[in-house]
């Protein structure tokens, strides 16, 4: 088995993490014959994968190099949201120093507290993704080691041979750094090694204005740091609705985040403890930046290499990945694929999803039978800065390269009341409707709940619920959700045509 990693620091929290997701004394199974289904990668779509597989009477064996549970667990969605609550909740005891309450003028939150409160929660989360929970729980065989596809039905673990009837790659990706002169020599963070911090750095550069940039530059604002965000584009978050990332830009600009926008990196050198980044934009010209730290969070590699993919003719890319088709089957007919080693969603729950495919389609199938599509998929997703953004379906300029009009439809959360008691007006809920009907084609939403409220608009367009539909759902007041109700307010107005409404007016006369 390869050896035990660590995870800094080695405190008691990271010490239970480890001894759950790949404990030191754990011993590989023996084969014991052809397993229905192997799986490599124990991140969510590999979890998913070997967990929905097994329950439904599969022979599953799942094997993980590094760290059960993946990124989600380890260096992604736990880690980071368990961040970024402490840092709302610094941001909100400073809020209260007008009412005197929470943190005096120029006090800093506890930086250490925060990150070991996350290594907690972490620690406390990992039994979910433990190598005894599935081996025992729910009897899987688990192997920790590095695996290799030998041929076409056979995959070695540690010199341990596991044959196959079918496989699922799901091994993930992992952060990608740009070719920064200077950049590895000077050293940097990714969305790994960040949260090993235990000192607040004084101050920080964050490149790159994506989802994974945007939130943990605000979260260490939030938690004292002086942050600037480098970023090429001339905004931030560029894949989103532009008038939603504005509402994040602002409050960003509000909250004394920094932002270099058409930003190129010449170089990187170190100047004693410091890291000085060389750098021009249209705005500054050249200059330099001296920080303490940099943190890496321009895009993600999938994790293909060193599996034998090319022995068994498993296509691939090393930048955008395996090669799947929509069933997310490899170019072998044996071997399958999931998550972000495969796909563009990358996103937990995106796995998720996908995992299910996997297992009706390879075990569940028969030739064009009972395949199902990742195409299929309605997809939301957020972004937890403050406020979130949250978006499923098409947005406007999708639509129109589809070849088909829209109506849009906007409330503004500040026309919710209770986005107004909380103080949390900012953002709007804007719902795309195929024209002249309330069929939702798509819909982004800013606010400080985005994230929960995107579900009803899911469920919405997967159920061809209309929009018009909201306006007869009774909503609890006052709660931040009845901005969607406005938004239905909004197209249901537009239904009422000047005819109609002489109509109504003449028959309301001949009742009086």
């Amino acid at each position: 088995m390869s050896g035990l990693p660590i995870v800094e620091p080695w405190d008691e929290f990271n010490q239970t993490l480890v001894g759950n997701v790949h404990p030191a004394d754990w011993s590989n199974p023996v084969p014991d014959g052809r397993y229905n289904l192997v799986v490599l990668g124990a991140g969510t779509a590999g979890l998913i994968t070997a967990l929905v597989a097994s329950s439904l009477g599969a022979k599953v064996a799942l094997v993980e190099r590094h760290l059960m549970g993946g990124d989600c667990l380890n260096v992604g969605c736990i880690p980071s949201k368990s961040v970024i609550r402490s840092a709302h909740l610094a941001h909100e005891a400073r809020a209260a120093g007008a009412l005197g309450l929470g943190l005096r003028d120029g006090q800093l939150p506890d930086f250490q507290a925060a990150m070991e409160r996350m290594r907690e929660i972490r620690s406390r989360i990992s039994h979910e993704d433990s190598a005894r929970r599935y081996s025992e729980e729910f009897g899987i065989d688990v192997y920790l080691g590095n695996a290799r596809f030998t041929d076409s039905g056979r995959v070695d673990v540690e010199g341990t041979t596991l044959e196959f009837s079918k496989a699922v790659i799901a091994t993930g990706a992992r952060a990608e750094a740009p070719p920064i002169p200077g950049l590895a020599e000077a050293g940097y963070l990714d969305n790994e090694s960040v949260f090993n911090l235990t000192e607040r750095p004084s101050r920080l550069a964050v490149i790159g204005a994506g989802p994974i940039g945007c939130e943990l530059a605000q979260a260490f604002r939030r938690l004292g740091s002086e942050v600037w965000i480098l970023e090429r584009a001339d905004q931030i978050l560029t894949r989103e609705d532009p008038d939603a990332a504005k509402v994040v830009q602002q409050a960003f600009e509000r909250e004394g985040v920094e932002m270099v926008f058409d930003c190129q990196i010449q170089k990187i050198e170190n100047r004693g403890a410091a890291k000085v980044i060389h750098l021009s934009s249209s705005e500054t010209g050249e200059s330099e930046l001296v920080v303490d730290q940099i943190l890496v969070a321009a895009g993600r590699t999938p994790n293909v290499s060193d599996m034998g993919l090319e022995q068994v003719g498993v296509e691939f890319d090393p930048h955008r990945g395996v090669k799947v088709d929509d069933h997310l089957r490899t170019t072998h007919s044996k071997i399958w694929a999931a998550g972000d080693v495969c796909m563009h969603w990358k996103f937990t729950h995106a796995a998720d999803a996908a995992a299910k495919i996997v297992v009706q389609n390879a075990l569940f199938s028969v030739g064009p039978f009972g395949k199902k599509k990742l195409s299929n998929l309605v997809m939301p997703w957020c972004t937890y800065t403050a406020p979130e953004i949250a978006h499923v379906g098409l947005y406007a300029g999708d639509a129109e390269n589809e070849g088909f009009e829209i109506d849009t439809h906007v409330a503004q959360m500040a026309e919710a009341n209770r986005a107004v008691t909380d103080g949390q007006e900012e953002g709007f809920v804007k719902v795309h409707v195929k024209k002249g009907t309330d069929q939702i084609v798509g819909a982004t939403i800013v606010g400080a709940h985005a994230g929960e409220l995107i579900t009803q608009l899911t469920l919405a367009i997967t159920q061809k619920i209309g929009l018009g539909t909201f306006t007869n759902v009774i909503f609890p007041y006052p709660t931040q959700g009845e901005a969607l109700k406005r938004a239905a307010g909004n197209y249901t107005r537009t239904r009422l045509t000047p005819t109609l409404k002489r109509l109504f007016e003449k028959w309301l006369s001949l009742q009086r």
